[in-house]
């Protein structure tokens, strides 16, 4: 049987210009559930899932702040830690109704998980993910002076901006693999997991950091032994020159022209270029075939019919049309 990673963009929660509240994304994950429940029965496939969870960090981050006066704001690891519980809640709740649709049952586990980084890691003497509530620059710069932030001019204000780090391991790979082979179908690793910084006594402590959603979703695969990985969002293809009245939808791309895709900057360093390199390191590490496309073609994306594939056609499916 064919195991699949797969990785939910945003979209599935909370779509461009909606607003982010709980009925919302109760509603968006109906759609999500039945589309990974259709693909599920459709290609027996095993699959472990995981999502984003930039929008609902963003949305605590600026709720913490207005009670600040009230009750102390938790850390920004704690922030992640509580998104992947109320994601999961709700995806998981969606997935049980989609299944019992088709008069289906399926145990499902949600795993709030820890994502190993480096202490050493470049990107903590170098932050740049924008978290937060917007500022105007007098109060940014005194959050800066007070709470210890780092800030930048992000479009018409300021926020704080905190590292990237990249992922090493999940503190829960065996766990998480016991239980994808029990037939569970897991949800894990929400938000790339909870960055923790491993200690010289072997305990771990949280970091306030935002580890690459798509990058952590190639160690996620690479710790359940995925066959494939699939990053769905509300993009149908990976694209040349996107935005411009030549582009071009890519069917596929191997390792080689992402690499040299991406070192030329030939996708948005802040939304494409992440899906492509997650995918071409996948396939370097041993996977056999990653994609990318639309949440809604999910199915037609693993009979090869849909999205940007990278790597070969050795797990069984149909080939893709020339």
């Amino acid at each position: 049987m064919t195991r699949l990673a797969i990785a939910l963009g945003g979209n599935a929660l909370i779509r461009r210009g909606e607003p982010g509240s709980t009925e919302v994304q109760r509603r968006n994950l109906v759609a999500a559930a039945r589309g990974l429940v259709t693909l599920v029965e459709g290609s027996r496939a095993e699959i472990v899932v995981t999502h984003g969870n930039g929008p609902q960090v963003g949305f605590r981050a600026i709720g913490a702040e207005m009670a600040a006066s009230v009750v102390p704001a938790p850390p920004l690891d704690v922030l992640g830690a509580e998104t992947q519980g109320q994601i999961g809640y709700l995806l998981a709740n969606a997935l049980d109704a989609a299944f019992l649709e088709r008069g289906k049952h399926r145990d499902i586990a949600v795993v709030v998980t820890r994502t190993v980084v480096a202490q050493d890691d470049p990107a903590f003497q170098n932050p740049t993910k924008p978290v937060g509530p917007m500022y105007d620059e007098e109060t940014a710069r005194e959050h800066a002076r007070t709470r210890g932030w780092n800030i930048a001019q992000d479009a018409n204000g300021w926020r704080r901006v905190v590292p990237s780090p990249r992922p090493i391991r999940i503190v829960e790979a065996r766990a998480i693999r016991t239980l994808v082979e029990s037939g569970v179908l897991v949800v894990a690793s929400g938000g790339g997991g909870v960055p923790v910084i491993e200690c010289p006594e072997g305990h771990f402590e949280g970091s306030e950091a935002v580890i690459d959603k798509d990058l952590a979703a190639v160690v996620l695969a690479r710790s359940v032994d995925a066959d494939g990985l699939l990053l769905l969002s509300d993009v149908d293809a990976v694209y040349r020159r996107w935005g411009t009245p030549r582009q071009e939808a890519i069917l596929r791309l191997s390792v080689e022209e992402a690499l040299e895709g991406l070192a030329l900057g030939a996708w948005p360093a802040g939304s494409m270029a992440p899906k492509v390199r997650a995918c071409a390191e996948f396939i370097q590490g041993g996977g056999r075939f990653a994609a990318i496309g639309a949440m809604e073609n999910a199915v037609a994306i693993v009979k090869g019919s849909s999205g940007t594939w990278f790597g070969g056609e050795s797990v069984g499916l149909p080939r893709r049309a020339a």
